[in-house]
């Protein structure tokens, strides 16, 4: 009796996928429910488990392969007996499972310097990676046999002394190794080349740009950032604030919580927020919904979840569909400045940067305080100037009072 595995159900807007790899090898005892292959769409991993217990009998698509929605991809039989484990150092009988070591040839300034001077390449002591003939064996064998030549000494190899070196008039200095790899790019890597592309061709951007002092928001998680872990088993970040803030923005202008269908424009009476979380695999946003009505610790504890799952590859295509805003965090990586690209169909994204310590002007004295640059990339079809720039001033005024927006002031 046979159990066929086949593709999961894929979103309307996702036509096919990518198997990326087998858990599993045929022949291999599996267990119900264990993970059995990766599929990589456009948006999101597909882990397959198995819908049995028994024997993998086939596999039906390789790494790399395209399926699409319901597609037989292997075959399970239930009353099999799985292969028997081979001990690693198993051999069989009549063969050599010794591993054969070919040394890789000379870099190309070592082949030049072979070349110029006639040498016969077997006769030269390789130092480099893996037995290769580097630029500096041919130098120091040609070293050799000159000072031989001089001194009138027999050289410690049998060559005879080689003429003096002779190297290639013109000809720039290559390094030994200028190794290179060639890998096709990923389903989600390919989706994002091909969002941002269609956000550049296809909407009017523009960004401006402001500053926030993050004194207040930094005296506040520094006073209970302890309690508040102990009491919601999460940390107090950043993050969470200026998603309370763009939330609380966002109801007081309305037309950055808009979108273009067509030749409507669709105002969104909720805030569904965007938090975009780097990946092995690529940049990912996963939707914080209803975010107006969100704690700080409810956003700080779905954040965390929604990083695990991205790292992890298990966002599913609900976690990542829809959003009305987005925020973006460069100064996690120690961006200072940046021009946040747009996320369609939603008019306008938020960049965080690095926070650095500047001298700013308060009542007329200089002070040292937490300074971190705020960018607005908007979608100047429907956001004019002046929305974007009091939507980010509102940010800003809701940061540098988090006490008015905790109490919905």
């Amino acid at each position: 009796m046979t159990t066929e595995v086949r593709v999961p159900a894929l979103p309307e807007s996702v036509s096919d996928g990518v198997v990326v790899c087998w858990h599993k090898q045929a022949g291999d005892t599996i267990k119900r429910d264990d993970a059995l292959v990766d599929i990589e769409t456009d948006k999101v991993v597909l882990e397959v488990p198995a819908p049995a217990d028994g024997v993998l009998e086939k596999i039906l698509f390789a790494d790399g392969d395209t399926v699409i929605s319901d597609q037989v991809i292997g075959v399970i039989n239930v009353n099999g007996i799985g292969k028997a484990a081979v001990p690693a150092d198993a051999t069989v009988a009549g063969e050599d499972s010794r591993p054969v070591d070919v040394p890789p040839g000379p870099g190309p300034a070592a082949r030049r310097l072979i070349a110029a001077n006639s040498l016969d390449a077997t006769q030269v002591k390789a130092t480099g990676k893996q037995g290769r003939i580097t630029k500096g064996d041919i130098l120091s064998y040609l070293d050799r046999h000159q000072t031989a030549a001089n001194t009138g000494k027999q050289p410690a190899t049998t060559m005879d002394a080689a003429p003096a070196l002779r190297l290639t008039p013109g000809l720039p200095e290559i390094e030994e190794d200028r190794p290179q790899k060639r890998v096709p790019m990923s389903r989600l890597r390919a989706r994002v080349a091909e969002r941002l592309l269609q956000a550049t061709r296809g909407t009017a951007m523009l960004t401006t740009f402001n500053e926030v002092n993050m004194a207040p928001i930094k005296a506040l998680r520094e006073k209970h950032g302890d309690s508040f872990e102990r009491n919601h088993g999460v940390r107090l970040g950043f993050m969470s604030f200026f998603v309370r803030a763009a939330a609380e923005a966002l109801k007081r202008h309305p037309d950055i919580n808009a979108s273009i269908d067509g030749d409507d424009i669709v105002y969104h009476g909720f805030c569904d927020i965007g938090v975009a979380i780097s990946t092995e695999r690529g940049l990912v946003v996963p939707i914080l919904r209803n975010a107006e009505y969100m704690s700080l610790a409810e956003i700080e504890t779905d954040i965390l979840e929604f990083a695990n799952k991205g790292r992890e590859g298990k966002l599913s295509m609900d976690d990542i569909t829809g959003g009305t805003f987005s925020i973006t965090n460069g100064g996690v990586f120690g961006s200072m400045l940046s021009t946040p690209i747009l996320n369609p169909p939603q008019s306008a994204i938020l960049g965080m940067h690095k926070i650095q310590d500047r001298p700013v002007v308060e009542n007329g004295v200089i002070v040292i305080r937490p300074i971190m640059y705020l960018a607005l990339t908007y979608d100047h079809r429907i956001v004019d100037g002046k929305s974007a720039v009091t939507f980010l001033r509102t940010i800003m005024d809701l940061l540098e009072d988090p006490a008015s927006m905790l109490l919905d002031l």
